[in-house]
């Protein structure tokens, strides 16, 4: 009974935590350009010719 009260103030701690890094990551745009970066990992910057 006692580890209940250290386990749940941090796992309230880490959910709070958690949410704050995902509303954070929200309003700074990471999610806006989904599709941008799943194509971005298909271009081939090397502009050398293969041999």
């Amino acid at each position: 009974m006692t580890t209940l009260v250290y386990l749940i103030p941090s796992a309230l701690f880490l959910g709070a935590l958690g949410l704050s890094g995902f509303l954070w990551a929200l309003r700074s745009g990471q999610y806006e350009d989904i599709h941008g970066a799943a194509e971005r990992i298909l271009i081939d910057w090397d502009d050398k010719p293969e041999r």
